[in-house]
C-alpha cells in the first residue's frame, strides 16, 4: 500500500468523508427539484436558498477558525456531522409528514451552513495531523477524488428519487450518511497535540483572528490566489443556483435526465483530482495553477447555448471541463496552503480563506437571482460565466506568474 493509504486514520477519515459527500451529491440535486417541482419556487427563491447554506461564513466564518485553533479538531467534527445528520433527518420526517415548507429548508440549509463552517475549519487543519507532508498532495488527491466520484454516483440517484417520488428516502439516506460518517471519525485513533489556543484566555480571541487575516493578507502568495479564487466562486454561485431551475424550466429536462447530466458533469471532477498530481508534476505546481484558471473558465460560456436533445451536450461540455479545472487546480492549492502556513495557525488561516471565498457565495446566489429576475435565466449564466473567465486575469499581478514552482515552506 503506497502514499496516503498507508495510513489507517487517513482511511477512516476518507471513508467517512466519501460516504457523507454522496450524500450531500444527491442532496444537492433533490432539494432544489423539490424546491422547483413541488413548492414552486422562483428563481429568486432558489438563490436565497442557495445563500442560506452559505450565509454562515460571512456571520461567523472568521471567529470559527480561531475557536477551532483552540479545540481538538476530531471532536469538533463528529459533532458537526452528527448536527448535520440531525437536521436532514428532519427534513425527510417533514417532507414523509406532507409538512415541509421552503422556510424549513431556509432554516436546515442555514443550521447545517453554519455546521459545515466549523467542520470545514477543523477538517483542513486536521488532515496534516494525519499524514506527513510528503503524503499531503496524495491524501487531498484522494479526499477530491471521492467528493467527486460522489457527484459522478448520486444525484442521477437523487433525480431519480424525486422523479419517482421518493424525497423522504433521499434525505433519509443523507442523515444517515452524515452519522455514518461521524461514527467513523469515533475510531480514529491518532492523537492530536494540545491546541495551539488552549492556554490562551478568551479575550485573545480578536487577536488570534486578527493573526490569521493579517497572516493571509501580507503573503503575496496566498492573496493572490486567494483574490482569484473568491472571484470564481462569487460567479459560480450564481450558475449554481440557477443551474437546475435553467435546465427544469428554461430547456424542459426532466428531474432523472437532470440527475444523470449533473452525474455526468461531475466526471470532470474526478479527471482534475486523478491528473492533478501529474499537472503539478510536468508544469510545475505554481504553472498548472495557471493552466487551470485561465483554461478551464472559457468552456463555462457554452453551458448558456443549452438546448433540449443533442444540445444538451453545451451543458456537458462546459461544466465537464470547467469542473474539472476547478477540482485539479484545488488540489494543488490546498496542498501548497497546509504545507506553506505555520501549523498553529492553520485554523485560522484556513477560515480567514474561507470566510473570504465563501462569503461570496451568498452575494453570488443573490446576484444570480437578481440578474435572472431582469434578463432570464439564460441571460444571467451568459454574465455569470464571463465573469467566472475573466477572473483568471486576477492572477498575473503576483507573484505566481514568475515561478515555475509554489513555495512549501
Amino acid at each position: 500500500m503506497k502514499g496516503s493509504l498507508r495510513h489507517r486514520d487517513f482511511r477512516l477519515l476518507w471513508a467517512g468523508e466519501s460516504i457523507s459527500q454522496a450524500g450531500s451529491a444527491a442532496t444537492r440535486v433533490m432539494l432544489p427539484l423539490i424546491a422547483v417541482g413541488t413548492l414552486h419556487a422562483s428563481s429568486m427563491t432558489m438563490s436565497v436558498l442557495n445563500a442560506a447554506a452559505w450565509l454562515p461564513w460571512l456571520l461567523i466564518g472568521l471567529p470559527a477558525g480561531a475557536w477551532v485553533d483552540r479545540m481538538r479538531r476530531r471532536p469538533v467534527m463528529i459533532v458537526c456531522n452528527a448536527v448535520s445528520g440531525v437536521l436532514l433527518l428532519s427534513v425527510a420526517a417533514a417532507a414523509w409528514l406532507d409538512a415541509l415548507s421552503v422556510g424549513q429548508l431556509l432554516l436546515a440549509a442555514a443550521l447545517s451552513g453554519t455546521a459545515d463552517v466549523f467542520f470545514r475549519a477543523a477538517y483542513s487543519a486536521y488532515v496534516p495531523a494525519l499524514l506527513p507532508r510528503e503524503d499531503l498532495a496524495d491524501g487531498n488527491a484522494k479526499l477530491e477524488t471521492s467528493e467527486s466520484a460522489a457527484e459522478v454516483v448520486a444525484p442521477s440517484a437523487g433525480g431519480a428519487l424525486v422523479q419517482a417520488g421518493g424525497a423522504v428516502f433521499g434525505f433519509l439516506a443523507d442523515g444517515l450518511s452524515f452519522l455514518a460518517s461521524a461514527l467513523l471519525l469515533t475510531r480514529i485513533r491518532a492523537q492530536e497535540g494540545p491546541p495551539g489556543g488552549e492556554r490562551r484566555r478568551a479575550p485573545a480571541l480578536l487577536p488570534e483572528i486578527r493573526e490569521g487575516f493579517a497572516f493571509l493578507a501580507r503573503d503575496p502568495f496566498l492573496r493572490t490566489i486567494l483574490l482569484c479564487d473568491a472571484g470564481m466562486n462569487l460567479f459560480l454561485a450564481g450558475t449554481q443556483a440557477l443551474s437546475i431551475v435553467f435546465l427544469s424550466r428554461t430547456v424542459g429536462v426532466d428531474g432523472g435526465t437532470i440527475g444523470v447530466l449533473i452525474a455526468l458533469v461531475g466526471l470532470g471532477g474526478v479527471l482534475g483530482a486523478v491528473v492533478s498530481p501529474l499537472l503539478a508534476r510536468t508544469f510545475g505546481t505554481a504553472r498548472a495553477v495557471l493552466l487551470c484558471a485561465f483554461c478551464g473558465g472559457p468552456f463555462g460560456l457554452l453551458v448558456p447555448l443549452t438546448t433540449d436533445g443533442a444540445g444538451l451536450a453545451a451543458f456537458l461540455v462546459g461544466d465537464f471541463c470547467l469542473g474539472a479545472s476547478i477540482v485539479a487546480g484545488n488540489v494543488i492549492i490546498v496542498s501548497f496552503r497546509q504545507a506553506y502556513c505555520p501549523p498553529g495557525m492553520l485554523g485560522r488561516i484556513s477560515s480567514s480563506i474561507r470566510f473570504v471565498m465563501y462569503g461570496t457565495v451568498p452575494v453570488g446566489s443573490l446576484l444570480g437571482g437578481a440578474l435572472a429576475t431582469v434578463l432570464g435565466d439564460r441571460g444571467a449564466l451568459w454574465i455569470l460565466y464571463a465573469g467566472n473567465a475573466l477572473c483568471a486575469l486576477l492572477l498575473l499581478p503576483g507573484p505566481v506568474r514568475n515561478r515555475r514552482e509554489l513555495p512549501v515552506g
